[in-house]
């Protein structure tokens, strides 16, 4: 399988498992979907867990560009990223086929602190926090550390309840919160 095949199979698995999970979704589901024999997939991840990691650096990876690009054209000021953090989010919950954060899916389902797929999903959260952080101290906050853990616990406290609700609302009712928090209006 060449590296684009590769990558197709990883974009192709991304969709499958965000939209069935991943322990409900066995590799004949995803060859069939993918079009791509077992053998093809096996030859290049050993086992589901792997295929499941490489799907998940995918979407790391193209959510926090979305994300922080989003952030930066709704506000060019460091603390209107921060607010405005919340204002993508919307969009990300209005988006057709949303169902939630898939690394709060996969932390569900791999919950085993030592997995390889729950410390993952982990270190997704943490390079947002450390993007939080950075817009906090380039904002001036005291506690620029601070504030960014207090705002990831409110984006994912709206992903959740916006997942679970089905409702968007989620998003600026925790952006009324951060305002508090930033103690901006």
């Amino acid at each position: 399988m060449s590296r684009n095949k590769r990558e197709e199979l990883i974009r192709n698995a991304l969709k499958i498992f965000y939209r069935n999970g991943f322990n409900a979704t066995g590799m004949d589901l995803v060859a069939k979907e993918s079009g791509v024999s077992k053998t093809s997939i096996y030859n290049h991840f050993r086992t589901k867990d792997e295929l499941i990691l490489a799907v998940l650096r995918l979407r790391d990876e193209n959510f926090r560009d979305w994300l922080f690009r989003r952030m930066e054209e709704l506000s060019a000021a460091p603390a209107g990223q921060l607010l405005a953090l919340f204002d993508a989010l919307e969009e990300w919950f209005a988006e057709d086929g949303y169902q939630g954060c898939m690394f709060v899916k996969a932390s569900a389902e791999f919950q085993d602190a030592d997995n390889a797929i729950n410390r993952q999903s982990y270190a997704h959260k943490l390079l947002i926090e450390d993007h939080l952080t950075q817009l906090a101290d380039a904002a001036g906050y005291a506690t620029p550390r601070a504030i960014a853990r207090q705002l990831l616990i409110l984006k994912e406290g709206a992903i959740v309840l916006s997942a679970m609700s089905h409702d968007k609302a989620a998003a600026q009712q925790a952006k009324a919160m951060a305002q508090l928090l930033l103690r901006v209006d």
